[in-house]
């Protein structure tokens, strides 16, 4: 099949999708946000069978830009709690290990795998997936040797790399993997250093489950890919999350099948780890700013397939809570 010119593209969503797209200008637009990323992937909503009723060019534009809003405010948010809290827990693992040798932790401190019974499921698990973590630094070692000067510096010494500059290796999914093979006592001072509340978190997961729900989002963000309906996800988010959440700011609902829900968990975090309210709250309108553009550019129909009807409700429960 003969690949389609720009102007054939236009053609086929005015004339088989029924979205009217004309002249240089929109074309420049098209070509800018792509049509492929763009159309294709901004064409629905959740799911491909949930096909978003565009008419015309400008309310494609309009989600498009809304997408690109939302990413931009996140992401100064996400990598300031992937950096907050990796250092916290650099300085629960110093404290507890009194070493900042990889090994030495490793041996000490990651081998949550002993609290199950030898041989039994869980145990076989949280082996494999401390091996994993260990094979992950390692590699990500070998990695980086000729392009981090941290790493070659401590390399060319002959010494090994400590953990915070291990830490920077990390991406934030191998990061909550690193902290789910954390015996139960680290964990737990982990999370009451963090700000959660001990008689929440007995188990001390809660930092674990949370840097799992981030890291979808980040990933999306970083990569520059569709976020706005939440289909980065890569599995349910663990419900702990949600009841934690909502027992203290009384906000309902919280399923993480709407951005807004992400807006949530990152004003909650932040507001764990004492940020300024100020700047919590500027987040927060700056997206509420954000779904107001939308819902001046687009019709109802798509603007409700977008944002949710409970979502004013919930940031204004989130902000009289803060």
């Amino acid at each position: 099949m003969k690949p389609k010119s720009i102007n054939s593209l236009m053609a086929y969503m005015r004339d088989k999708k029924g979205i009217r797209i004309n002249g240089s200008i929109q074309k420049k637009k098209l070509r800018y946000m792509g049509y492929f990323h763009g159309y294709k992937g901004y064409r629905y909503c959740n799911s491909p069978n949930s096909l978003i009723p565009y008419s015309n060019f400008n309310e494609l534009q309009a989600v498009y830009d809304f997408d690109m809003k939302i990413k931009a405010i996140f992401y100064p948010q996400i990598m300031f709690l992937e950096t907050t809290l990796k250092n916290y827990a650099l300085e629960i693992i110093l404290e507890e290990s009194g070493s900042s040798r990889f090994a030495y932790i490793y041996q000490t401190i990651l081998n949550d795998y002993k609290s199950s019974p030898v041989r039994s499921k869980s145990y076989t698990n949280a082996v494999s997936k401390r091996m994993s973590v260990r094979n992950k630094i390692y590699s990500n070692i070998s990695r980086d040797y000729e392009k981090s000067n941290i790493i070659t510096h401590y390399y060319d010494k002959d010494q090994p790399v400590p953990i915070w500059a291990i830490f920077e290796l990390l991406s934030l999914g191998e990061f909550g993997n690193f902290i789910s093979c954390l015996n139960l006592n680290v964990r737990k001072k982990l999370s009451e250093s963090v700000g959660i509340k001990s008689s929440i978190d007995p188990d001390g997961r809660m930092v674990e489950k949370i840097v799992f729900t981030l890291k979808d989002l980040r990933n999306a963000v970083a990569h520059n890919n569709t976020v706005f309906d939440t289909r980065f996800k890569t599995g349910s988010v663990n419900n702990r999350i949600s009841n934690y959440i909502t027992s203290e700011t009384a906000v309902k609902n919280i399923e993480f099948n709407s951005i807004v829900d992400y807006v949530i968990l990152i004003s909650f975090v932040m507001n764990l780890l004492k940020c300024n309210k100020t700047d919590i709250l500027n987040f927060i309108h700056q997206f509420e700013n954000g779904c107001e553009a939308l819902r001046k550019a687009v019709p109802t129909n798509i603007y409700s397939k977008i944002i949710y009807t409970d979502t004013k409700r919930k940031l204004s429960t989130l902000i009289n809570f803060l």
